[in-house]
């Protein structure tokens, strides 16, 4: 069994044929899904499908895009939605200096107070970063000094140096159909040695459709083909890689209850 650990259910590409997606994955031999939250407006039908899925899973956060919407969002908000059985994450979350659609203080400011509920509720702080390397492990790394807590970088595509930082203050590894490009050289070779107990795999969909998929909108089902991908790197049986990315998803995520 495969976990989707990343993928927004929601939004224009999936949420037209919810079922046929979820169904299509299934086939696939995915067993799970967490369905990722960007913005509050978005957090009740995120939810609601979580509700009415019984392997679907909810996040609620705010990205770093929407960070200026939401600058004067309290912990409170959070932390009160937190409480709901199927949200077992906080995020996505981070910075994203790349296309800077908000202030980088409010992305930071915001950042922060998603990881004080992170580690509040215990709940995986699911980290968003682009172009934001140094800060993002600056405020990581400052924050993780108050009080630990549990995070993923998801969608990873940094540096590899950046990734030695994130594994040194515990944080899990996520990658997404990128990873399958020819021009992914460099996170390849990442990908490649990330310890096995420390690997996620995702899709972003509908975003990042992996080879052979180019082109196309992403479907949680494309995870399979990610994983296979990320198999042949590390040398192991694609069984072997669904079941320890499985298995690391429901240790990090434990208020899922695989």
């Amino acid at each position: 069994m495969l976990i989707d650990s990343h993928c927004h259910l929601e939004y224009k590409g999936l949420v037209e044929d919810q079922q046929g997606v979820l169904a299509r994955a299934r086939d696939a031999g995915v067993g799970g899904f967490l369905s990722i939250s960007t913005r509050q407006r978005e957090w009740d039908k995120v939810i609601g499908t979580a509700e009415r899925e019984a392997d679907v899973w909810a996040s609620v956060g705010i990205h770093p895009h929407e960070a200026d919407g939401h600058a004067d969002m309290g912990e409170g908000a959070l932390l009160a939605a937190t409480d709901h059985p199927r949200v077992i994450a906080i995020g996505e979350t981070g910075l994203d200096y790349y296309y800077d659609h908000s202030d980088r203080r409010t992305q930071q400011d915001l950042f922060r107070r998603h990881i004080a509920v992170a580690r509040a509720t215990g709940l995986p702080l699911i980290v968003h970063t682009r172009d934001a390397e140094a800060d993002t492990a600056r405020i990581m790394t400052e924050e993780m000094e108050k009080g630990t807590y549990p995070a993923l970088i998801h969608c990873f595509t940094a540096s590899a140096d950046f990734a030695q930082k994130m594994l040194n203050l515990g944080v899990t590894i996520s990658l997404s159909g990128i990873v399958t490009f020819k021009n992914a050289k460099d996170l390849q070779a990442i990908a490649a040695k990330v310890p096995e107990e420390r690997l996620l795999v995702e899709t972003d969909a509908p975003f990042l459709a992996p080879v052979p998929h180019r082109g196309q909108v992403c479907e949680p089902s494309f995870v399979a083909d990610t994983a296979r991908f990320v198999a042949n790197l590390r040398g192991v049986d694609p069984a072997a890689l669904a079941a320890s990315t499985t298995a690391n998803f429901s240790r990090l995520f434990s208020k899922a209850g695989l």
